[in-house]
């Protein structure tokens, strides 16, 4: 995925959005190469479970890098009905491809207003550059 596709959270989530077979959303969620960056070498991630339930801005998880241990939040409301369960084990992969394979958790959304208080890729990008990075 392009990051310029992609909607995110202030917390530096990112999210896209795409139909599923049952007529609903599903939102893929990962974070972005931005926040990797800044975590540098990561040791330990821990994932939710599928079927668990989400309000936009919940902590789902925390990834800890040698420098910090930061939580996971989910920016939109919906069940989890994916995790990438290899992650764990392959903790390269997030800074490796952070918009296709670094996917973290897929989540049915249960209500779309959430989305709206997430930013576009130039936000984003403002945000980041307002961080000091």
């Amino acid at each position: 995925m392009k990051p310029e596709t992609l909607l995110f959270a202030k917390t530096h989530e990112w999210v896209h959005v795409e139909p599923d077979a049952s007529g609903g959303k599903v939102a893929t969620v990962g974070i972005s190469a931005f926040a990797l960056e800044a975590l540098t070498d990561l040791v330990y991630i821990e994932l939710p479970k599928v079927g668990r339930a989400l309000k936009a801005g919940e902590a789902f998880g925390e990834i800890e890098s040698v420098k910090a241990v930061s939580d996971l939040y989910s920016p939109v409301d919906g069940t989890v009905v994916a995790v990438h369960d290899a992650l764990p084990n392959e903790l390269e992969t997030l800074p490796a491809d952070p918009y296709g394979n670094g996917w973290i958790v897929k989540i049915k959304l249960t209500d779309e207003s959430a989305l709206r208080d997430l930013m576009d890729y130039a936000a984003y990008q403002k945000q980041c550059a307002e961080e000091g990075h």
